[in-house]
């Protein structure tokens, strides 16, 4: 028997939750049985399919009261959870809407007259996802909710640090017996999710670089795609015409929503020196106005540190910024109220790249602030990094901030605000260096990647090829 694994509550620091791992036996067992009864979900066809996450959303709708108890005691904060399941029930409808256009065949002709093309793709038969903490609804089914519309069958594997929710999510899954067969989610660590992709034929993973580095050389051994949304370290450039007003409003958003637990929060300010004090000033007065959710969920917008070794992380970087000379205006320190950590908005000056709080993944509520005296300078720091996920610029005008928008080398960059993607998912984007690989998780792409395309080249015309031997015709 596997070892079980006590779970931590963030909000009250007490181990209260314990998982028992699934052992490779029944991960081999389970794998074989959704395989199987994806031939079905497949041959259901697309109008089946839909009809079946739509009588899932129901039941989800049914049972949310539960599913956001459980998401609170996963994550320590209550209005995020409520905007995880909304988003969650939203994106079955926008898939499900999505779906038809996108998984159409086609019949194109070709540059040869007598040659015709017929398009067509077949879905992975087992897709495994490996999801994190941060966002334990949302980033586990961001990637299952396409991949099930594509026909695939899909394996989730949870983090151990965030699990309490599989429980009502598998309970309306077992409302739904079609969808009961091919999808399913599992207990277990590294350990099971290192497993799983034994067995799978397409890894979904979101999570640090070290654990992404590891996945991805696993999916090479056995030749199967791998998708990979990894770390971030995202910059927001504020030109000198920005307006400082909607900058300061919409960077503290980016950096200390879900208490700057994303990994596409703004993580790196970089100001021009001609409004750098009055950034500072503005960006100040609105922190102020932040409160932790102590002692009640609702008494601000601050939640707790989901992780403990997080809470380590976030300490570490702000030890190395301080002793390096950062000055620190609000916040500053990791504390411990009733066994839970906690960090308030914090915003620092006089830093620089030789600090791990400009260098390095910090997922805390962290706000450092650098001059730059020109827009080359601006560009080359925002670049200086091994991430690359996603940026924000800001300016007086869009042209003025696509400009420097398209020098930075990342994914997705907001304009004039931060943090766009967190709440749209329209535009295809890929991750740049470390922070990924493989095909867009947004835009069209989200879902056709699970697919593999197939051509019929067909031959419409009873003719010889110009290309065949000569005197072939005839017997």
């Amino acid at each position: 028997m596997s070892k079980p694994i006590e779970i931590r509550n963030p909000w009250t620091g007490k181990f209260d939750y314990v998982i028992i791992p699934l052992p490779p036996k029944l991960i081999v067992q389970q794998c074989n049985r959704l395989r199987r009864a994806q031939r079905g979900w497949l041959q259901l066809g697309l109008e089946g399919r839909i009809e079946v996450l739509q009588q899932w959303k129901q039941a989800i709708i049914s049972g949310r009261d539960k599913l956001l108890e459980t998401l609170v005691n996963d994550t320590g904060r209550l209005s995020i959870s409520q905007l995880e399941i909304d988003s969650f029930l939203s994106s079955i409808d926008r898939w499900c809407k999505l779906a038809p256009e996108l998984l159409q065949e086609s019949v194109k002709d070709t540059a040869i007259s007598f040659i015709e093309l017929q398009q067509t793709a077949v879905p992975y038969p087992l897709v495994g996802v490996i999801s994190p903490w941060n966002f334990p609804l949302l980033l586990s089914t961001i990637d299952t909710i396409p991949a099930l519309l594509a026909g695939c069958a899909v394996i989730v594997k949870p983090s151990e640090i965030a699990p309490r929710f599989t429980g009502p999510l598998l309970a309306s899954i077992n409302t739904v017996p079609i969808l009961r067969d091919v999808l399913t989610f599992i207990e277990g660590a590294g350990e099971t999710g290192a497993a799983l992709i034994e067995y799978v034929d397409l890894v979904c993973f979101t999570g640090s670089v070290a654990t992404g580095r590891k996945v991805a050389e696993a999916a090479a051994k056995r030749f199967i795609p791998a998708f990979l949304e990894l770390g971030g370290k995202d910059p927001a450039i504020v030109l000198s015409s920005a307006n400082l007003d909607l900058a300061t409003s919409a960077i503290l958003w980016g950096s200390v929503v879900n208490t700057g637990q994303s990994c596409l929060s703004i993580e790196r300010i970089y100001v021009a020196e001609s409004i750098f004090e009055k950034f500072v000033e503005q960006l100040l007065a609105k922190v102020q106005r932040l409160e932790l959710a102590y002692p009640r969920l609702e008494n601000g917008e601050i939640g707790p540190i989901i992780a403990e070794r997080q809470a380590a992380i976030i300490s570490d970087h702000l030890l190395d910024a301080v002793e390096q000379g950062a000055v620190v205006h609000c916040g500053g320190e990791v504390e411990n109220y009733g066994g839970s950590w906690w960090c308030r908005p914090t915003v620092l000056t006089s830093v620089d790249h030789s600090m791990k709080v400009m260098t390095e993944e910090t997922f805390g509520p962290i706000m450092p602030v650098m001059p730059f005296s020109t827009i080359e300078e601006a560009v080359n720091l925002a670049n200086d990094s091994i991430y690359g996920l996603s940026a924000a610029v800001f300016a007086s005008s869009e042209t003025e901030a696509l400009k420097v928008a398209r020098q930075i080398d990342a994914g997705a960059i907001s304009i004039n605000d931060a943090g766009l993607t967190a709440l749209m998912h329209e535009g295809e984007k890929n991750a740049f260096k470390f922070s990924g690989m493989g095909g867009s998780r947004m835009g069209p792409a989200a879902l056709t990647r699970f697919m593999r395309k197939k051509a019929f080249l067909v031959k419409t015309k009873n003719i010889s090829d110009p290309w065949w031997f000569d005197n072939m015709s005839g017997g």
